[in-house]
């Protein structure tokens, strides 16, 4: 019984990556990539956001960015917006939760810069309202969403969303286009040293 449990996650997650995969989506996850180089390439910054095990992803993805991915090169410049408790917990307690990411991508971040914003649903408020204030600032948004991408998928310039309607194969899906973003850029600004 329970090995049955184990087979069905897994084939439910192969599943939810292989109808991701269509010729559309990989041209996106290249695009998304192709727009955080120009980031980096232009002295921005990668802002990363998200909500429970997005928020987690958002702090793994911003450390395969400052440390390394595969191969040995530069930190990039890549933070999560999810980590300061102390300014998270006061805009949530002074202000509202709904502004804990938008007072930060207000905060710090400038024209050159890219949000990358993670929601399972497309519906986190926090994440829609920064999206909203990262186009106020000129800041280009690639949104990763799932269901049917949401209110997030109408505010960002880049959507790749997952059509399912289960939160963990979503992240699944996630952090397998995040990880092959990672291994783009890493292509894209240093394939001369890649072997």
């Amino acid at each position: 019984m329970e090995s049955e449990i184990v087979v069905k996650a897994f084939k439910e997650s192969v599943k939810a990556k292989e109808h991701f995969l269509t010729k559309k989506n990989a041209a996106l996850i290249v695009e998304a990539a192709e727009t955080i180089v120009e980031c980096f390439k232009n002295n921005g910054k990668l802002m990363i956001i998200g909500n429970g095990g997005s928020a987690a992803d958002s702090q793994h993805i911003a450390a395969e960015f400052v440390n390394r991915f595969e191969i040995e090169r530069p930190p990039l410049p890549a933070i999560a917006l999810t980590v300061d408790t102390s300014v998270i917990t006061s805009i949530g307690n002074d202000y509202d939760f709904n502004l804990v990411f938008a007072k930060q991508v207000k905060s710090i971040g400038k024209e050159n810069d890219v949000l990358l914003a993670l929601s399972t649903s497309g519906n986190s408020k926090n994440v829609i309202k920064a999206a909203e204030m990262a186009k106020g600032l000129g800041i280009k948004t690639i949104a990763l969403t799932g269901k049917d991408g949401g209110e997030l998928a109408q505010k960002a310039d880049i959507v790749l969303n997952v059509e399912s309607q289960s939160t963990p194969r979503i992240q699944e899906v996630h952090i397998t286009i995040c990880h092959t973003i990672c291994q783009l850029i890493d292509h894209f600004l240093f394939q001369k040293v890649v072997k």
